[in-house]
């Protein structure tokens, strides 16, 4: 007799005969590990369904497909995705697919009516579903709002939204690939990156990549600044992350075959350079007067919440591999100068920060954050809380002479907070100069136009909608040796020049 009939062969005690072979059998397919359930249903794969699909496969993603075509299921089975035929509109179908155990519904028929239908089911069956509709005009994506789904979008707003961002990415690239051919130029000579003066964590940052970009062409490059860095924050970043950096009295600038703009755009204004000096580059998000453009490559963007912004798309889209040190650089010039995207932010800000977020030191950039106050911006700030006068929701500060100039928009920022107060106006005297920092929050205002519009005559001025500075020689005060008398001077002028501006002269005080 055949042993296997015999039960002579045995398996975990068992003996095996031809009565239970098929037990056994059944027994170890009921022991496999079992599949992962799907999170998510397509109902309709169509070109757009099978993108889709896709996608959420190559981000490992569980899914069921719900499709009518028979065949197309067996297509979409033969290549290992678990799908059922069967109409999207019809409950049975849509019972199959087991929504209470879903977590989001992506309706992509081409058949609107049945959407609606499915749509309709979905919400009755488990109204907290997520779900995600296909509709045809703007006629119908209102429907399917007004029916309860979720997000509903039309694929020609996709496909033009597509085509926008490949467009822009496209000319980014161009952009990028001008500019280093321009660096590439230099050779073995050397290129000068200016940036403005008290630089902040955007115009670091942003030297810092240009640099980075030049020794990616074999180009030699040193960052120029002129002032201080004085903000606790700023002096963080550049001694953590060892940014090199020198400053004006240290070099030569004729000792550089080309020099490069960054942050700021025309040369003389808040800048190293003299008046009307010739420069080959500027990159900024600044707005700046398209008749004072000179240089030969000119990028200034002023949607863009930072110029730090404009760099990681040059070395994203140039896929230049970047440097914990740079990205960490980059990734804190961005949040600072959208104060943690809050003010001006664009798009691009927030996809360039995602981008960089991985590549940071998050532990330096924690470190770059907190750092110690000094007790002259201590000191400032208390003089700004205590020299403020308020007319209407408008505040005015004087902290009277200061040494760290950086503390003038920290004290803004600050009495910004204040209840009652929409626009905040802060002012110091330096060595040479008086520093004027505003910040508003008022919609009804941009504080950049406003600050050049007072200013701009007697001084360099600009800004943003909502954060604005401005500097004023002092040598419209020659002859007042007294700085006390310099500084209630200075205060009237200030005052004066600003209410005229924004017409508040009008209100009571």
């Amino acid at each position: 007799m055949n042993d296997f009939v015999d039960g002579r062969a045995e398996r975990g005690g068992s003996f095996i005969t031809p009565e239970n072979v098929s037990k056994v059998k059944g027994k170890s397919k009921k022991m496999a590990k079992p599949k992962t359930k799907p999170t998510y249903a397509i109902l309709g794969c169509g070109s757009m369904g099978f993108a889709v699909a896709n996608e959420l496969k190559q981000e490992g993603k569980e899914f069921v497909i719900v499709d009518s075509d028979a065949k197309r299921v067996e297509t979409l089975r033969d290549q290992n995705f678990e799908a059922i035929p069967g109409d999207i509109s019809d409950p049975k179908t849509l019972k199959k697919a087991h929504l209470d155990k879903l977590n989001a519904v992506i309706i992509l028929s081409p058949d609107v009516k049945a959407n609606k239908e499915a749509l309709k089911i979905i919400k009755k069956t488990v109204p907290n579903i997520l779900t995600v509709v296909r509709a045809a005009d703007p006629v119908t994506k209102e429907e399917l709002e007004s029916a309860g789904a979720d997000m509903v979008f039309l694929p020609s707003s996709v496909i033009a939204d597509t085509a926008v961002r490949y467009l822009e990415r496209v000319e980014s690239v161009r952009h990028g690939r001008e500019l280093l051919k321009l660096i590439k130029s230099v050779g073995k000579k050397k290129l000068g990156i200016i940036i403005h003066d008290n630089p902040d964590p955007d115009a670091i940052a942003s030297g810092l990549a240009l640099k980075y970009m030049a020794a990616h062409v074999g180009v030699d490059a040193e960052v120029i600044y002129r002032g201080e860095i004085g903000h606790q924050e700023n002096r963080a970043l550049v001694n953590l992350l060892n940014i090199p950096l020198r400053q004006t009295e240290e070099v030569n600038l004729d000792e550089f075959d080309m020099i490069a703009l960054v942050d700021v755009a025309i040369p003389g204004v808040n800048n190293a350079l003299p008046e009307g000096a010739e420069v080959e580059i500027v990159i900024d998000h600044h707005p700046a007067e398209a008749e004072k453009r000179t240089a030969q490559y000119w990028d200034v963007r002023p949607n863009m919440g930072s110029t730090a912004t404009i760099m990681t798309s040059y070395l994203r889209d140039l896929d230049i591999s970047i440097s914990k040190e740079v990205a960490t650089a980059l990734l804190y010039g961005i949040r600072t100068d959208t104060r943690e995207f809050r003010r001006g932010v664009d798009p691009a800000d927030l996809n360039a920060a995602a981008f960089l977020y991985p590549l940071v030191d998050h532990d330096i950039l924690d470190q770059i954050g907190a750092p110690s106050m000094s007790a002259e911006t201590l000191d400032i700030l208390g003089e700004a809380i205590k020299n403020r006068r308020i007319k209407g929701s408008y505040l005015i500060s004087n902290v009277g002479p200061i040494m760290d100039r950086d503390a003038i928009p920290q004290a803004a920022d600050h009495l910004l907070g204040l209840e009652g107060i929409t626009t905040a106006i802060v002012f110091g005297l330096g060595e040479d100069k008086i520093y004027i920092s505003g910040r508003s929050k008022d919609i009804r205002l941009n504080i950049g136009d406003i600050m050049d519009k007072a200013f701009g005559e007697i001084g360099s001025a600009g800004g943003h909608t909502t954060a604005g500075a401005a500097q004023i020689p002092l040598g419209m005060f020659s002859g007042v040796k007294d700085k006390q008398t310099l500084m209630r001077l200075a205060e009237e002028a200030v005052m004066k020049r600003f209410f005229a501006v924004v017409g508040v002269e009008k209100e009571k005080e």
